[in-house]
């Protein structure tokens, strides 16, 4: 039996976290428009770029970055808005915010 560390189930939630919010984004045009806009990806590449290990700590980034997309997103999963910090600063922890 192999057991999880703490670190491991936080980067795990962060992950699933991230991985809820790319949902979120591709859920509706004028978001998704926005993200690829400002990322310099394109939607043919996306799910190619979801591959690179960097993706997700993006994502949450992008998220995180907006106070008003970080409600929305917080509101359509049922997350607080602390959780989506929380996952930012696993998943990006030489950031400062």
């Amino acid at each position: 039996m192999t057991l999880k560390s703490p670190a491991h189930d936080r980067r795990e939630g962060a992950e699933a976290t991230a991985v809820a919010a790319l949902g979120f984004l591709v859920a509706e045009p004028e978001r998704l428009s926005r993200f690829v806009a400002l990322s310099g990806l394109d939607v043919a590449n996306l799910r190619s770029a979801a591959q690179d290990e960097g993706f997700l700590a993006g994502i949450i980034a992008y998220v995180a970055a907006d106070e008003t997309l970080l409600l929305e997103f917080a509101a359509a999963s049922g997350r607080k808005p602390q959780e989506i910090a929380a996952a930012h600063q696993v998943l990006n922890p030489d950031s400062e915010g």
